[in-house]
């Protein structure tokens, strides 16, 4: 009885997954007769009318290579704007796990600008080893100066930009690390604030978050932002590396209602910022500006910018000697052609502003020319997410770098390149609920705090190899810069060591 009850069942549902197979095909052919009658009928695709049906898996595969060329086509040191052996160093350092590789390099050594670091002869040994100085910033400018103590720091991500989830990882990473973290233009959010750690505020060209229904700066904001005891610093930024003489994008569909009180702004509407400060169109002005910005908060102030034409630096320098040092930035972040953002147009980001190893020796030489470097800090960033960049930085002269798509390599970015959209896969810029639950800002945070040690301690291994106590002592004698014959040189014979000019020497 029961075998009979089985072999009956059995052979209904076979009955019955049979007819759901013949319905399933015979839909699926309906779907192919429709997509060929479309195709063929079209006229906006060329590849899709001579090849219909076949020529829609164009796009597919196209979107597809995004995710997995990486992994499957690009080799270890040829893909951009970040290769796999960039990628692989910081996610190895991320996530506390061994960073050696074995049997020797695979970067050639005779690519010109490449750089060569110089190993001394007797090495630093650990008894004397020392601990980096704080970066002072304002002293004796600002009420409130700042002692960093990190030389590698977090650079400008908005909340908006970036997934609250991911604002939260990156402040409670930084807090771990002792690092600080810029808000971007983008407005102080209780993510930036939820770890506690250091943070810049920054302010762009739009004003978030310190703006009036004009769209002005507000002094009351500003003075609310600055009482936070986290907020250390104020940057004004009049420009990023990947958009130069263009404000921030953000997209209708990441501007929530959330980000949109945070920023002061309308939701539901893209975020666009000015190309420019409409109350900043000079070097006098800009001076007032920072002067105005230090007043009101009582914290050190400078700003952001790309170099390009060059001549204001000087023009700048002349300017502060006469306005008075009161009124000099009390740092510049300088940015490079090189770095990245989440929108921006093609053409600005290929082809606008100097790369740094051009920009940040111009900056470095100017201010030591007017006998301004003491007074004013260098803050650098541009695809400083390895050891080395950060090392050559600090060679030029800097005094601290700052990276972002290191910290988001550290969150776990695939650069899928889905940045400038809501479809992030790993959660970092995106709001969908569902895929920022993919981000686990606890484990993130460890990943950061991962990723900050790291990079410290082995700046420290380059330092200490070159004969120095810790990365402060580091400077041009310590590297060579590969020349178009692929043959080492100086560095300071490239980059020459400037020397303030008679009039300014007494500064």
């Amino acid at each position: 009885m029961l075998s009979d009850v089985l072999h009956s069942t059995a052979a209904l549902f076979i009955e019955y997954a049979a007819l759901l197979l013949l319905l399933a095909l015979i839909t699926l052919i309906g779907v192919i007769v429709y997509m060929y009658w479309v195709d063929v009928n079209q006229t906006r695709h060329a590849i899709r009318r001579n090849y219909p049906v076949i020529g829609r898996f164009r796009y597919w595969f196209e979107h597809l290579g995004e995710f997995f060329r990486q992994y499957f086509f690009a080799m270890d040191r040829e893909e951009l704007p970040f290769n796999r052996a960039q990628r692989t160093w910081v996610y190895q350092a991320a996530k506390n796990i061994d960073t050696t590789t074995a049997f020797g390099s695979t970067r050639p050594l005779n690519q010109a600008g490449d750089i060569v670091f110089l190993n001394a002869l007797f090495p630093k040994l650990k008894h004397q080893f020392s601990d980096a100085a704080p970066v002072i910033f304002g002293e004796g400018y600002a009420r409130q100066a700042y002692a960093a103590n990190s030389v590698f720091n977090i650079s400008a991500m908005s909340f908006g930009s970036l997934s609250s989830v991911a604002v939260t990882a990156l402040s409670n990473g930084a807090q771990k690390a002792g690092i600080w973290m810029n808000t971007g233009e983008g407005g102080l959010s209780p993510y930036h604030l939820s770890g506690g750690c250091d943070i810049v505020f920054q302010i762009g060209t739009a004003k978030y978050g310190v703006r009036d229904e004009q769209g002005n700066l507000s002094d009351d904001k500003l003075r609310e932002v600055a009482a936070h005891p986290e907020v250390k610093m104020i940057e004004l930024k009049l420009a990023q590396g990947a958009k130069p003489g263009k404000g921030g994008i953000l997209p209708a569909e990441k501007v929530t209602a959330e980000i949109a009180a945070i920023r002061g702004i309308k939701e539901g509407q893209a975020s666009l910022s000015p190309n420019g400060h409409l109350d900043i169109e000079s070097l006098e002005q800009l001076l007032d500006k920072i002067h105005h910005i230090r007043e009101i908060s009582g914290l050190p102030v400078g700003f952001k910018a790309v170099i390009g034409q060059s001549h204001w630096l000087g023009e700048l320098c002349e300017l502060i000697h006469q306005k008075g040092l009161e009124y000099a930035p009390d740092f510049i972040t300088i940015d490079s052609g090189d770095g990245g953002t989440g929108a921006a147009p093609q053409s600005l980001i290929d082809f606008m502003g100097l790369p740094i190893k051009r920009s940040l020796p111009l900056l470095i030489d100017t201010l030591v020319e007017y006998g301004l470097r003491d007074r004013i800090r260098v803050i650098t960033s541009g695809k400083l997410i390895n050891p080395a960049n950060v090392a050559w930085a600090l060679c030029i002269g800097a005094d601290v770098a700052v990276s972002a798509r290191g910290f988001m390599f550290s969150l776990g970015c695939i650069q899928a390149l889905q940045c400038n959209k809501n479809t992030c896969p790993t959660g970092i810029t995106t709001h969908d609920k569902e895929l920022q639950h993919g981000l686990d800002p606890i484990n993130k945070a460890e990943r950061v705090a991962h990723f900050a040690k790291n990079m410290l301690k082995e700046l420290d291994v380059i330092a200490h190899s070159c004969g120095v106590e810790n990365v402060r002592h580091l400077n041009r004698s310590h590297a060579q810069i590969i020349n178009e014959h692929g043959l080492p040189e100086p560095m300071a014979l490239v980059f020459p060591e400037a020397k303030a000019k008679t009039e300014f020497q007494k500064h």
